[in-house]
This record gives structure tokens, sequence and C-alpha cells, in this order.
């Protein structure tokens, strides 16, 4: 199974999208600051997650939560 998954930082207006094997561990890792660029935003939570068989489904679902579509349409699943 893969996810892609969108997190919100606690501490700020930042969401992360991305994709993983393991949504857990890879929220963890997040967390730890093991991603320098987003090291500043920490700690995250998962606000959304999608489940799929294959990496490349989830590589681009991540890719739409990253377009303006998407991003309208994450807008729209988190206010709900």
């Amino acid at each position: 199974m893969y996810f892609a998954y969108v997190l919100k930082s606690i501490a700020h207006d930042y969401f992360y999208k991305g994709h993983c094997q393991d949504l857990e561990k890879r929220l963890a890792q997040h967390n730890s600051g093991m991603t320098a660029s987003i090291r500043p935003y920490i700690p995250f939570q998962i606000i959304y997650f999608e489940q799929f068989e294959t990496e490349m489904e989830a590589i681009s679902r991540e890719k739409y939560f990253k377009s303006a579509a998407g991003r309208r349409f994450l807008k729209k699943m988190i206010a709900s």
C-alpha cells in the first residue's frame, strides 16, 4: 500500500504534500526534523490522506494535490 498525504503545521499556516509507503513512520520522520526544508514548521499532523495500490498512483495524486485544482479540492475536503 502507498499513500498520498497532506500534513499541516500545528504552529504555522503551512501545508506539506507527499507520498510514502508507511504513513505513521513518515510523519515521525517529518516531526523529527529529518527534512531540512520543512524543519522550521514542525510539528505536523496528518490532515488528509488517500491509499493506493501502486507508488505511481500515489505520486500522481501527490502531483494533483500540488496543482491549483488539487489545492481547491483539499481546501473543500479540509473545511468539511
